[in-house]
């Protein structure tokens, strides 16, 4: 009788976690109730508020405020739009999110999307490399750049819900990360952050986020 080795099987299952994290990603897609087209233009003065703290060239200043410089639109639309219904908790951004229509929204994304793409300085971190070119099979892990493409700029349009983490301030990162682990954010599709991070040290995520924020 065919058997499979331990390694074979743990790969099949990193396979399955993938491919189920894609079809949520698309079901959320599909599911969500923007469906207006953002105006970047428009977006621009509308942001005045957001660029307070994101910057007008969507770099924050504080490394715990997270840049939204070329971040996908769609991502930002989800991520908003759970800032509205309370699935995401921040003391600023839930009152300030319920301000904001379905238009002007979708024109405040598109506005950040079309900004250049954020971009890290470098880092030579290895702990961090390996976890987010490979994974870590053993323990289920999948690589970080399946997800969120080569440096951390995202796959496609069509692959909104994946953020662009290349280049991303490294606290807010790392807070972001021991959130998930901590499920005090658990807003990933199909949670697949919260699975990831529970199979992470503090060390691994210190790595991590040093090495993704270079890139």
């Amino acid at each position: 009788m065919f058997r499979m080795n331990r390694n074979t099987t743990d790969l099949l299952a990193m396979v399955l976690v993938f491919a189920t994290t894609v079809a949520y990603a698309q079901n959320d897609i599909e599911k969500s109730p923007q469906t207006l087209r953002g105006d970047p233009v428009a977006g621009k003065s509308k942001s005045l508020l957001c660029q307070g703290c994101h910057g007008e060239d969507g770099n924050s200043l504080s490394d715990l405020v997270p840049k939204l410089a070329g971040q996908n639109a769609g991502y930002i639309l989800k991520q908003v739009h759970n800032f509205q219904g309370g699935i995401r908790k921040h003391a600023i951004m839930n009152d300030l999110a319920v301000t904001v229509n379905d238009q002007d929204l979708a024109d405040i994304a598109a506005y950040f999307e079309s900004l250049p793409v954020m971009k890290g300085t470098g880092s030579d971190n290895k702990i961090g490399e390996k976890l987010f070119l490979k994974g870590d099979i053993s323990r289920k892990i999948v690589a970080c750049i399946n997800c969120h493409g080569n440096n951390g700029k995202g796959l496609n349009p069509n692959a909104s819900m994946f953020p662009v983490i290349g280049g991303q301030n490294k606290d807010y990162l790392s807070r972001q990360l021991m959130n998930f682990r901590k499920n005090e954010r658990n807003n990933s599709p199909n949670e697949i952050m919260n699975k990831i991070t529970h199979q992470l040290s503090d060390q691994e995520i210190e790595a991590l986020a040093d090495y993704v924020s270079g890139l």
